[in-house]
């Protein structure tokens, strides 16, 4: 188990209830009352902390190395998973996966950021960080959705679009902004919903849906706190500050009505029960499709229009 700094209080409580539990297997001694109370007593603990974390905090918790990906949650939802690969024009971008997912007899086209699960798979899907290739081949699987009537699903996770200057060669910023041009008018449901780090456009290119939720320990915004505090204050010494000051909790994107709603996560973060985290997804996700379904193509883009023109605010000088 790998701890966090702010975790630390629960690391000590664990490692308490380690000792107790080897001296109860290697002696006589009946411990079952202590363990019962530390068990009580970390879980106390953990709810005070993860009831108030920072926004820096969220920010760590979403990138802990234990927890899920997309396709775990994929694997986890579906019965039956067919990946298809490539944007018929250039390559096959690892950083972003889609296919055809069956979940409870609906088939499903589900799209999403993987970052792998190791260092040779986080260099292998480059970190999650798709080139323009990738947002090509996630539009190409939404307009199939759309031919055969499928609804669609992404799964954000990504630090942003690779910044890389032959990704800008081949059109990052016109790919991105082409998917946003094609979302906001898909005839079939959109569901969007941030599972880990939602930064940027590199986000956006997959985020712009019907509904979009965040799962409770991620964040979304238009850049990551450490880019933003080496921007402003020409250090990283400042992303603490940072990220309270970009608003980027799923509490507070809920607020400025960025986002729908929030997916509860099992205590500690998704990484705890990844299992339970899967299952609370697959019931929010066939729950929207079926409230989405109901509409008539036209009335789910006039009110994807609507809810992306009402975001933000302005003043009259």
């Amino acid at each position: 188990m790998i701890y966090l700094d702010f975790e630390k209080p629960i690391e000590e409580l664990n490692e308490q209830l380690v000792n107790l539990l080897q001296i109860q297997e290697k002696s006589d001694v009946p411990m079952g009352d202590k363990i019962k109370e530390l068990k009580r007593k970390i879980k106390e603990k953990q709810k005070e902390i993860y009831d108030n974390l920072n926004g820096w905090q969220k920010v760590q918790l979403s990138r802990h190395p234990d927890r899920p990906y997309t396709l775990y949650y994929i694997d986890e939802m579906c019965e039956n998973f067919i990946e298809l690969h490539g944007d018929r024009i250039c390559a096959d971008d690892k950083a972003i996966v889609g296919g055809i997912g069956n979940v409870d007899g609906k088939n499903i086209m589900f799209i999403g950021h993987q970052k792998g699960i190791n260092t040779k798979l986080r260099q292998y899907r480059n970190f999650g960080m798709a080139n323009p290739e990738g947002y090509r081949k996630a539009l190409r699987l939404m307009k199939l959705a759309e031919k055969f009537g499928m609804p669609v699903v992404t799964l954000i996770d990504t630090p942003g679009a690779f910044p890389g200057i032959e990704a800008e060669e081949r059109g990052q910023a016109e790919a991105i902004a082409r998917n946003l041009i094609e979302m906001v008018q898909l005839k079939v449901p959109l569901i969007c919903i941030v599972i880990g780090e939602g930064a940027s456009g590199g986000a956006l290119g997959i985020g712009m849906g019907d509904r979009t939720f965040m799962m409770e320990n991620t964040w979304f915004s238009v850049i990551s706190p450490e880019s933003c505090s080496s921007i402003l204050w020409r250090s990283w010494d400042f992303k603490e500050e940072a990220a309270e000051q970009l608003q980027l909790t799923a509490a507070q994107n809920l607020k400025h009505k960025i986002i729908d709603g929030i997916i509860k996560e099992p205590l500690g973060g998704a990484h705890q029960k990844p299992e339970a985290a899967a299952h609370i997804l697959k019931k929010q996700i066939l729950k929207n499709i079926e409230e989405l379904s109901e509409m008539k193509p036209e009335e789910r883009i006039h009110k994807r229009i609507a809810k992306y023109s009402a975001i933000g605010f302005y003043e009259l000088a």
